[in-house]
């Protein structure tokens, strides 16, 4: 992949009662709404990004992505938030972003809290940002059910990316792909003109992922990616290749894990927390950035706390310059002593 520098309305009520009654009855793909499948809308197009930050295809879609993307974590997912995350979703746009990411799941299940704030910025700029969300329902009936809400709290019509989410174990893939599995209404949104692109995520294991490609043609994939990676269960070294080999959009996530990964963290007091005894980092930022950007990705997603977080972000990806093999190996050397907290997204055995 290489680097260069260089609106839709919301959909009516009564379509998207549709499409519920049509996915409750299992109707097929192209005859749900009634008709031919509506017109999907062109590319998003952010005129800042390519003063910004270089950037670099997204696999075959045909879309111009920033090397450096949002994610709708941090900030994005906190309880009646509106008063930090929509700015900080504005800013983005403002600093040339032109992707953001966001789950049916982040911020809760019942209220999607993301899923509302990247709403209210989307009801005005729609067309500047690729966006992208997921469902973490296996099968058709509630993956649709999943959708309909995403586009009712997103404020749009389409959805440019609709990804399987956070899939981690081999009966999740075969879930989906079963008779009536999440795989149907995936296939069905983007027929009829609803969904542009298909992608998966996971964190967990490699060989899971691997599995759900070879089933089907997936458009991108979301993975966890940084410096502790190739110390086990190596998205890095089993995975990558074959997302490359299809010409997949790659986007890397879990870049500083969670913080977990940076000199700059520090445990939680609380005894209870998922990351009590845990011990600072060994990368700063910048580092961290570079190691995942310096891979055949073609961005990185990150969420982050507040605007000058994202600032600088924004600034590591406008001065991006590629490590070599021997700095790669470096920090995945520096990072092999925390690397155990620094992947507990995996699926550790014993």
């Amino acid at each position: 992949m290489s680097d260069s520098k260089n609106s839709g309305s919301k959909m009516e009520r009564r379509d998207l009662l549709k499409l519920g009654t049509a996915a409750a009855a299992g109707f097929v793909a192209k005859g749900v709404m009634g008709g031919e499948p509506k017109q999907m809308p062109g590319l998003p197009n952010n005129p800042l990004t390519p003063n910004a930050m270089p950037t670099r295809n997204l696999g075959k879609t045909g879309y111009q992505v920033g090397i450096f993307s949002l994610g709708g974590q941090s900030a994005l997912e906190k309880a009646d938030n509106f008063d930090v995350a929509v700015p900080l979703i504005e800013k983005a746009l403002d600093l040339g972003i032109n992707y953001v990411d966001t789950s049916a799941r982040y911020g809760g299940t019942e209220h999607r809290w993301s899923e509302q704030y990247f709403g209210r910025v989307m009801k005005t700029r729609r067309s500047e940002a690729y966006l992208a969300t997921k469902s973490h329902d296996r099968t058709r009936d509630g993956s649709w059910k999943l959708l309909e809400r995403s586009l009712e709290l997103l404020n749009t019509d389409h959805i440019d990316l609709w990804q399987m989410h956070a899939l981690s174990r081999m009966e999740q893939v075969d879930e989906s792909f079963a008779k009536g599995g999440a795989i149907e209404a995936f296939v069905e949104a983007r027929d009829q003109g609803i969904v542009r692109h298909l992608g998966i995520s996971g964190h967990a294991d490699p060989d899971v992922l691997i599995a759900a490609i070879e089933r089907f043609d997936f458009d991108t994939v979301l993975l966890a990616l940084n410096a502790a990676d190739p110390h086990y269960l190596s998205f890095k070294e089993r995975l990558l290749p074959l997302a490359v080999e299809k010409e997949m959009g790659i986007i890397g996530m879990k870049i500083p894990s969670r913080g977990l990964l940076l000199k700059s963290w520090t445990a939680p007091e609380d005894p209870d927390s998922r990351y009590a005894g845990t011990v600072p980092g060994t990368l700063n930022m910048t580092e961290a950035m570079r190691y995942v950007l310096s891979l055949p990705v073609s961005t990185v997603i990150v969420g982050c706390d507040d605007i000058p977080q994202l600032e600088e972000n924004v600034e590591i990806a406008r001065s991006f310059n590629p490590m070599n093999e021997q700095q790669l190996a470096e920090l995945e050397e520096r990072a092999e002593p925390i690397h155990k907290q620094s992947l507990f997204y995996r699926n550790w055995k014993g």
